[in-house]
């Protein structure tokens, strides 16, 4: 069977230089890869009926609603890669309603008989891929996704690749982004 890497797009403007960026990886990767465009799916935050609804499933074991689609295509990538522009000293809200709705006991991830927990996620590799206008602190972005892969989905590897610094004034954005693109490497 052949790999899918699974590229989940956090990216709103048509031209974002994430975007562009995370085509390199793509691209270098050398795979056919699934697109996910998260501001086209709609993805609600949990509201208390949708909370009770996939609690009530999750505790039967019953993971045919489609509410569990993003979270069964999640653990069964093999390769997975987020594009997500550094907004804000974070991601997009858009990403963290991704992950809230992935995050699914028994499907990605479950806990062992210490209650600590055992990720479920067939990939071994997850890349993050951000450009930021000004100095990049990857603590509430990369960090956060880099723990979550590693430490509740499984994912033994991760790799950040960035452009950063692009809205100084004097500074190249083009050039800044083209040499990031043009250095893209794997561990």
């Amino acid at each position: 069977m052949k790999d899918m890497t699974l590229y989940i797009n956090c990216c709103v403007r048509k031209e974002s230089r994430t975007n562009r960026l995370a085509k390199a990886v793509l691209q270098k990767l050398g795979e056919d890869y699934t697109e996910l465009k998260l501001y086209e799916e709609n993805l609600r935050p949990l509201d208390l009926e949708k909370l009770n609804r996939r609690t009530e499933l999750i505790e039967r074991g019953d993971f045919s609603d489609k509410m569990f689609d993003c979270a069964k295509q999640f653990a069964n990538a093999d390769t997975i890669v987020i594009a997500a522009p550094y907004w804000d000293l974070s991601f997009p809200a858009p990403l963290k309603n991704y992950i809230e709705n992935i995050y699914v006991t028994g499907i990605v991830s479950a806990y062992n008989e210490n209650g600590l927990p055992v990720g479920l996620c067939k990939a071994n590799y997850l890349y993050y891929v951000t450009t930021a206008g000004g100095p990049y602190d990857p603590t509430y972005s990369y960090g956060y996704i880099e723990s979550l892969a590693k430490i509740f989905f499984g994912i033994p590897k991760t790799h950040l690749v960035k452009a950063e610094m692009l809205d100084i004034a004097g500074n190249d954005a083009e050039k800044i982004l083209n040499n990031a693109i043009n250095s893209v490497l794997f561990d």
